[in-house]
C-alpha cells in the first residue's frame, strides 16, 4: 500500500522541509489513520512534536484532506487511509 503525505503551512518545515512524502506499508492494505498519524511523528517528524501531534491526534489548527476533501467528511482520525490516498495536512497556526 503505498500512500501521499503532502505538507504546507509551515509544516513542512517539521519534516525536514519536505513538502511531499511518499510512504509504502508493504504488509498492509489499509491503515488508521491515527497509526498513519502517530507514524509520522515517530518516523518522519524531525523537530517539535508538539507542534504536529498533541494527544495522539494532529494539533488544533491543521486542517486534514482525504484525497482533497476534509477529513471530517471521512470520520476523522478514525478514518482507514487505503492504497494510493493522498493525506494532505496545512496548518493554520503562524506566528506574528
Amino acid at each position: 500500500m503505498k500512500v501521499k503525505i503532502e505538507l504546507s503551512g509551515g509544516l513542512e518545515l517539521l519534516f525536514d522541509k519536505k513538502k511531499v512524502h511518499e510512504i509504502e506499508f508493504a504488509d498492509k492494505n489499509e491503515i488508521p489513520l491515527k497509526d498513519l498519524i502517530l507514524y509520522m511523528r515517530d518516523n518522519l517528524l524531525k523537530e517539535r512534536s508538539e507542534l504536529f501531534v498533541v494527544d495522539d491526534t494532529v494539533r488544533p489548527g491543521i486542517l486534514v484532506l482525504i484525497n482533497d476533501a476534509d477529513w471530517e467528511l471521512f470520520g476523522g482520525i478514525s478514518y482507514n487511509v487505503e492504497d494510493k490516498d493522498t493525506i494532505i495536512f496545512i496548518s493554520t497556526l503562524h506566528g506574528g
